[in-house]
Formats: structure tokens, C-alpha cells, sequence
């Protein structure tokens, strides 16, 4: 997440990282390029300035407060930033009305905020829309659910087609369909800055692990 509430990918910030380094620059936003918040009470203000409007900054509010405990606070942000059409809180309220955190459980509310993360594109939504049905013994609406969201990237939905291939509820084409979907939008997010991040993430995990074993 950048300073000004923009969702990005660790390629992106790897990237900008680099950019830094290399001409020796001051650490800057890796998206809008402002300088980078000092400390985490400035962070958290830069945020406030923005989640009066925008509901992506709600998001990460909600997220914060919901880390501190402060479930109460944590729902309204998510809700509110529903209500402006946000995928990613309709989600996260369907979770908090499925634990019961900031508002007593409902299962009606909590499907209804899963149907509408789903139609906004979340896979993980839609996945859990599957489950549901499946649980339900709705199994043609579960597959068909669990399809979509392989198509957009899900490992865990491909993982139940092919549980449900190999018992001969999911034809072959359907199964094969999905998986060639699914591998196209896992090849949509690859790119070599992101190869590059992930390849620094490793590496220091490994200096990590080694420091451990020979302090």
C-alpha cells in the first residue's frame, strides 16, 4: 500500500527501492513519488486526509483498526467504503458478519456482501460463494462459482475442480477450461520486477536462516 492509498504490487516497490539506491534518493511514495511518511503517526495522517472520499483508504483503515482490536471502528470504515462500491469492504464486511467482530453474525448479510466482492471480482469471494453452496448441496452453482474464480486466479477453486473432476462431478472440458483460464491470469501477473522481488525476498529470507543457524 502506498502513502496515498494506491494499491501496488512488490514489483513496483521493489523497483522504486532500486531507484532509490542507486542515485542515493530520499525514500519516496513508489506511486505518486511524495516523501515517504517518517513515522506511523504520520503515515496514519495521510491516510485520515484521504478516507473522508476515498474508499480504498477506508479499507486500510478498517484493516488497521481491526489489527488493533477495535472492531467497532474497524466495521464502520469497511462498511462505508461498501456502501461507495469497494470489492475488496464487501468482502471484509461479509467477514466480520460471518465472526461476529463489530456486529452480531448474519448469515444473509454476510452472503449478500460475498455476492456483491464477487460481481465487483473477488476471487476469494466468489470462492467462498462455492463453499457455501457446495454446503448446501447446491453442487452445479458450486462448480460454476468455483470456475469463475479459477478463472480469475484462485488456487484453492482449481484445487476443488480437480477434486471434483477426479469424482467425476466436473467434465473434462470444464476442468480444462478452467485450468488453462487460471494459468492465463496467474501469467498476467508475472513480470520481471515481480520475479525480481520475490528473488530478494527469498534471498533474504535465506541470510535470515542462516544467521539463525550460525550466529
Amino acid at each position: 500500500m502506498s502513502c496515498c492509498s494506491k494499491v501496488i504490487c512488490e514489483g513496483c516497490v521493489y523497483s522504486n527501492d532500486i531507484r532509490i539506491y542507486q542515485a542515493s534518493l530520499e525514500r519516496t511514495c513508489p506511486f505518486c513519488r511524495h516523501p515517504a511518511p517518517k513515522s506511523k503517526e504520520e503515515e496514519e495522517k495521510n491516510i485520515m486526509k484521504r478516507v473522508q472520499a476515498d474508499p480504498v483508504a477506508m479499507v486500510q483503515m478498517g484493516l488497521r483498526r481491526y489489527e488493533a482490536g477495535d472492531y467497532d471502528s474497524a466495521f464502520k470504515y469497511e462498511n462505508k467504503a461498501a456502501a461507495l462500491g469497494d470489492a475488496g469492504a464487501h468482502y471484509q464486511v461479509a467477514t466480520f458478519y460471518n465472526e461476529g467482530k463489530g456486529v452480531e453474525t448474519d448469515g444473509k448479510k454476510e452472503v449478500y456482501h460475498l455476492e456483491q466482492a464477487a460481481i465487483g471480482g473477488h476471487p476469494i469471494a466468489r470462492h467462498n460463494l462455492g463453499c457455501k453452496e457446495k454446503k448446501n448441496g447446491r453442487v452445479d452453482r458450486a462448480i460454476q462459482h468455483m470456475i469463475i474464480a479459477a478463472e480469475l486466479g484462485c488456487d484453492s477453486s482449481l484445487d476443488a475442480l480437480k477434486d471434483g473432476f477426479r469424482g467425476g462431478l466436473v467434465s473434462k472440458e470444464d476442468f480444462a477450461a478452467a485450468l488453462r483460464a487460471h494459468q492465463a491470469a496467474v501469467d498476467a501477473t508475472k513480470s520481471p520486477q515481480r520475479e525480481a522481488a520475490e528473488e530478494a525476498r527469498k534471498e533474504q529470507w535465506r541470510k535470515c536462516a542462516s544467521e539463525l543457524i550460525f550466529p
